[in-house]
């Protein structure tokens, strides 16, 4: 694959990963809450999660998925269950859990992070909307796998940033201090996404 075809799809990858969503809501909260370590476990999951719809899309292995509505519904769901999870737990939580945060922060960023990815079924309908523009019957497997690397690795590098540009600046105790006040914010704010997803998946059910 060309190396001016490699930067273009860089940047477009770049473009979906700043875009905010949830993914970045639960990225700056576990930083927040969790310190420099669980946000950049959130990233890396987020990017692990990422790089395996960007697998399947590059591999030609999209079809099975969407081609069978069924599967993209619960996928659908499952992933507005566990924002309202995650939000139920932020708007619920209290001081008093900060050390069990930070003792398990690795492992509940990570999950989270990856889960927050891989129940997002609109993830590998981008990458199938972009990869379409790149690979012809030309392309080997061996160009293939970079895409969907350089994909998930973009992810991860923008996410950690985050979590590593965030931690490290005095704004982060600031934060700390209305930690409960912004973890209740962020709850709602997952909710009311959660809730669109959820009417438009119904919608799309009723059509």
């Amino acid at each position: 694959m060309e190396i001016k075809s490699l930067i273009i799809l860089s940047f477009v990858c770049a473009m979906g990963a700043i875009s905010p969503g949830p993914s970045l809501a639960v990225v700056i909260r576990n930083t927040i809450s969790g310190g420099r370590f669980q946000g950049v476990m959130t990233g890396v999951g987020h990017g692990i999660g990422l790089g395996i719809y960007a697998f399947i899309a590059v591999m030609g292995l999209s079809s099975i998925l969407l081609s069978n509505e069924n599967i993209f519904i619960i996928l659908q769901w499952v992933g507005a269950l566990l924002l309202i999870w995650i939000a139920f737990n932020m708007i619920k939580s209290t001081p008093s859990q900060s050390s069990e945060t930070y003792n398990n922060g690795g492992r509940r960023g990570f999950f989270e992070g990856f889960m927050i990815a891989f129940f997002n079924p609109k993830i590998l309908v981008f990458f199938v909307a972009i990869f379409a523009q790149f690979i012809n019957n030309q392309i080997g497997n061996f160009d293939r796998m970079v895409i969907a690397v350089l994909a998930g690795v973009i992810d991860t590098i923008w996410y950690v940033s985050v979590a590593l540009v965030l931690a490290g600046t005095p704004l982060i105790d600031r934060i700390r201090i209305n930690a409960n006040l912004i973890d209740r914010i962020i709850g709602i704010i997952l909710i009311l996404i959660a809730t669109s997803l959820i009417i438009k998946t119904l919608g799309l059910n009723l059509q």
